[in-house]
């Protein structure tokens, strides 16, 4: 095979020999080639500066990476308007739609009375409120004088009244100020597929871009394989240190030293990860409460909070699963989650009213501000239907 090139014209070599000289005055001494050398680094500079000892970057750090006044992530424009309010009005839809509808139907027409009684105890049943809340509420409820001409509006009122009631009674903010010997540590806990990992990252969003807290979040799923990735993203995404470990390693040994590392970062909130597990196995459930006495060893207080994630759309179940952490770990609230997915938003009230937990918080949506504190006075109003 033969290669070829073509010669270059006689105008178009005398061409660049006179852009040559105007670039390079004949007069001046010929450029000369660059000389090749090895290079000579000095040993004590690749000792400290090339291979740094993990020692040597930590004592580096001034303070752990987060922004003492962050700049919220961009939100969609979808995202930018309606409010809080209107998100829970959207999220809870179905459970309204289901209560409000309900009692237009029972109460358009007729006060509630004996004949009502049954039938609007069931529409509180369905919804998810549980037989013993429903039945008090129907009595208290069918106590009250109405209008005929308004009747429904004024049973809406009554109801929310109530409701609002049983939700006060419990509800409480979440304490997020550090405590005195180290930051406001809270355990994360849950069954599968409820949440927990969401959970952290919209909490962390709160507490560091809303509080300006300097928070730090702990992989202690060390179970599932993805548990860590999802969590790291979270911690990319609100400018959150994560400490993590290898699948399969110890989950209370990443906890404890998740703690050491956050007192020595001078962090104020540390959330930690759990694996999800099934409330009915004794087993994974054993390794929850071994996370929670592991901590104790730091100080007799941790975890600070124990919060309990709960799925809206499982219903009743979310009393059986309380039932079983509670025997484990002492709960000291709950996160009510995927409440736009389920017309059984009842269970939040069903929960106050059995356990005397507070919610802390409730998600009606994907977004990252759809998980908001709770709110028992438009909570209530919202579930029945009525505009806030």
């Amino acid at each position: 095979m033969f290669f070829w090139r073509k010669n270059k014209n006689s105008s178009q070599q005398e061409r660049e020999e006179a852009e040559d000289r105007i670039v390079h005055d004949p007069k001046e001494p010929a450029l000369e080639p660059p000389l090749e050398y090895d290079a000579q680094i000095d040993p004590e500079f690749a000792k400290h500066e090339l291979n740094e000892t993990e020692n040597e970057v930590i004592d580096e750090l001034e303070e752990i990476p987060c922004a003492d006044n962050p700049a919220a992530p961009v939100k969609k424009q979808d995202d930018m308007g309606g409010g809080w309010l209107s998100r829970l009005t959207g999220g809870l839809s179905k459970s309204s739609g289901k209560i409000g509808g309900g009692l237009g139907d029972l109460f358009s027409k007729r006060k509630p009375d004996e004949t009502t009684m049954s039938e609007f105890e069931d529409l509180l049943i369905t919804a998810d409120i549980g037989p013993a809340t429903s039945s008090r509420l129907v009595e208290a409820v069918c106590n009250r004088k109405y209008d005929k001409e308004n009747c429904t509006r004024e049973v809406q009122l009554a109801l929310a009244e109530e409701i609002a009631a049983i939700l006060s009674r419990t509800t409480k903010e979440l304490n997020v100020e550090k405590a005195e010997n180290g930051p406001r540590t809270m355990l994360i806990c849950g069954v599968n597929g409820v949440g927990k990992t969401t959970t952290i990252g919209k909490l962390a969003y709160q507490f560091h871009y809303r509080q300006h807290k300097k928070v730090m979040m702990a992989a202690g799923d060390t179970f599932r394989a993805a548990a860590i990735e999802q969590l790291q993203i979270w911690a990319d995404r609100t400018k959150c240190p994560l400490i993590s470990s290898e699948i399969g390693s110890d989950s209370a040994a990443l906890a404890y030293n998740a703690y050491e590392k956050a007192v020595e970062s001078g962090v104020d909130i540390l959330m930690i990860d759990t694996a999800g597990r099934l409330h009915n196995k004794a087993n994974l459930m054993a390794e929850l409460e071994k996370i929670s006495r592991v901590l104790k060893k730091k100080d007799e207080a941790l975890p600070h909070e124990v919060i309990l994630v709960l799925d809206a759309t499982t219903g009743q179940n979310a009393i059986a699963q309380v039932e079983t952490f509670s025997s484990i770990v002492k709960l000291t609230g709950l996160v009510v989650t995927k409440l736009d997915g389920s017309a059984k938003g009842g269970i939040v009230v069903a929960l106050a009213d059995k356990f005397g937990l507070p919610v802390f918080a409730v998600g009606v949506g994907e977004d990252i501000e759809d998980l908001q504190p709770f709110h028992p006075e438009e909570f209530a109003r919202t579930l029945v239907g009525l505009s806030n």
